[in-house]
């Protein structure tokens, strides 16, 4: 290895991507396992809370909290609201999270840490430096239409992945440190048209009664309509806006993590996603020990 490869400071930049940033505790994990010293943060949406945790010292609580996430739970967790810009108004997910992680002003954390969100009403991005910590990471997590977007300062704040999905140009750099993305904000659409065509082919070639009652009832084209359309088409935009930001910025190591199968709101796998973020860094880690 030459000198470079002695570097471990990191200067850690975690992307949106709702459920599936549970990876990114995989990811931190990894890092550490392997002798990397995370020296400053910057999230956007689920990266800016699991960042956020872990600048708190609080990753392994939320971890083992998140263990207890199963379906049930999500929607004792979920304050619906009957609002017409929002359905879930978003403040008892947080008002859990700190029954565990204090909150704390963004500039006591331990290292330096900012979390990315975007005003509505001036289409411009915002980045949380101080202030309170939950403030800035429900901010950031307000994904448009779900969640109710933060009121502040005569601003609209939605989440940041709208502007800025993987903000490596925000994080705080230290001199000698690498600069690290972690970017969840992609899926494997082949992958998932792969798997639903074969899905339909068997489901046209079982002759059993209940299978043809459901050939019947079932359209081909079910998972083609507004909202999928709506929803594919937000998720290309960010996905591309987060290929732009890495070959502007070409961070050291990137951990490019597109997903087949778990979307954004399956919470209740965490434990596999952060499986899948820690063999991802793994392998992401080799790769940039093997090129410096």
């Amino acid at each position: 290895m030459t000198e470079g490869a002695k570097k471990k400071d990191v200067a850690l930049v975690l992307s949106s991507g709702g459920a599936r940033g549970l990876a990114h505790i995989g990811a931190i994990e990894e890092l550490e396992a392997q002798g990397y010293r995370i020296t400053s943060l910057a999230g956007c949406s689920m990266g800016a809370l699991i960042g956020g945790v872990y600048a708190a010292g609080k990753l392994k609580e939320f971890r083992e909290w998140m263990k207890t996430i199963d379906k049930k739970k999500m929607l004792e967790l979920t304050d619906f609201s009957f609002s017409l810009n929002h359905l879930v108004k978003g403040t008892r997910i947080i008002e859990a999270i700190m029954e565990f992680v204090p909150d704390i002003a963004i500039e006591d954390l331990p290292i330096p840490y900012c979390a990315v969100a975007t005003d509505w009403k001036g289409g411009q991005e915002v980045v949380f430096r101080k202030g309170s910590l939950f403030a800035a990471i429900r901010a950031s997590i307000s994904l448009p239409t779900f969640y109710e977007p933060v009121r502040r300062n005569g601003m609209i704040l939605i989440d940041g992945g709208v502007v800025n999905p993987i903000p490596l140009n925000r994080v705080k750099r230290h001199k000698g440190d690498i600069l690290v993305g972690v970017d969840v904000s992609g899926h494997d659409y082949k992958a998932q048209s792969e798997v639903h065509d074969e899905f339909n082919v068997r489901r046209k070639h079982n002759r059993s009664l209940a299978a043809q009652v459901l050939d019947k009832l079932i359209p081909d084209n079910l998972d083609f309509n507004y909202y999928t359309m709506l929803s594919r088409t937000s998720s290309l935009m960010i996905r591309q806006n987060s290929i732009l930001m890495a070959k502007l910025m070409k961070p050291d190591m990137l951990v490019d993590i597109q997903m087949s199968r778990y979307g954004g709101f399956d919470y209740d796998k965490s434990e596999k996603l952060v499986t899948i973020g820690r063999l991802k860094t793994s392998l992401a880690i080799s790769k940039y020990e093997h090129n410096v």
